[in-house]
């Protein structure tokens, strides 16, 4: 089985959400914007499937997944049909219900985080917007980053499973995503987010025993992993981080 993934290949943006889960999966996929056109990948085989040409089904945006005959788009939806079907998701069907819960509030959090850069359009270059990012910026800093992470830190103390993951017993998409969300927001805003952490010890210690999983770990030291730029969602403007 190899999946094929569709993203923009120069940025991590929502498509290392799917790719963690791949990755930790231990799973076959092609990253098929990054691949040779003679390889039947590039940018134009992603608008391919977005113009419609490959069938009825065509996504609005990337990121999307190809399973075969299936395709899936939107990142909370890849990332638990994923999950579901490689050990990473909680074992109770109660559990896997509220891990995706756990994945949609994490994409509402990304989206609030891209917004900080782009609060009036994304047509727009950042210099075009950049009073509006920078009264988006401090409210996001200020009031919605810690509300999202204590929403995080108490679904941790109150596991009945233990501290250790989000929902359930053992490492679950769920987790991966916040792993990802706090990697870019350390990227995005260091000087908020090392004001921050110490209050979330337990966020903190999650993110650092995914970091250490084996294979998690080999991606993120391999070039697979596409380092943060300002391209992507998470992007460090100087003047739009403070303590």
């Amino acid at each position: 089985m190899t999946y094929d993934l569709y993203y923009w290949p120069a940025i991590q943006g929502r498509g290392e959400y799917v790719r963690l889960v791949l990755e930790a999966a231990g799973v076959s996929y092609r990253d098929v914007a990054r691949l040779d056109v003679s390889q039947g990948g590039g940018v134009e085989a992603m608008f391919a499937h977005m113009r419609g040409d490959e069938g009825p089904q065509r996504p609005l945006a990337p990121p999307f997944l190809v399973d075969g005959d299936v395709l899936i788009a939107q990142t909370a939806v890849i990332v638990s049909y994923l999950g579901e079907r490689h050990d990473l998701a909680p074992l109770e069907e109660r559990d896997r219900l509220f891990a995706r819960t756990i994945a949609a509030t994490t994409a509402d959090f990304v989206a609030e985080a891209h917004d900080t850069h782009h609060p009036v359009g994304v047509a727009l270059y950042y210099e075009d917007q950049r009073d509006e990012a920078l009264r988006r910026a401090e409210g996001f800093r200020n009031e919605r980053v810690a509300k999202y992470l204590s929403w995080y830190e108490a679904l941790l103390g109150g596991n009945p499973s233990g501290p250790e993951h989000l929902v359930g017993d053992r490492l679950s998409y769920a987790d991966l995503g916040l792993f990802q969300t706090v990697a870019g927001l350390g990227y995005a805003f260091p000087r908020r987010m090392k004001s921050l952490m110490p209050a979330f010890p337990m966020v903190a210690r999650l993110c650092e025993q995914v970091a250490m999983v084996e294979r998690v770990a080999a991606y993120l030291a391999s070039d697979r992993r596409i380092a943060f730029n300002e391209d992507g969602i998470f992007r460090h403007y100087r003047e739009l981080d403070d303590e």
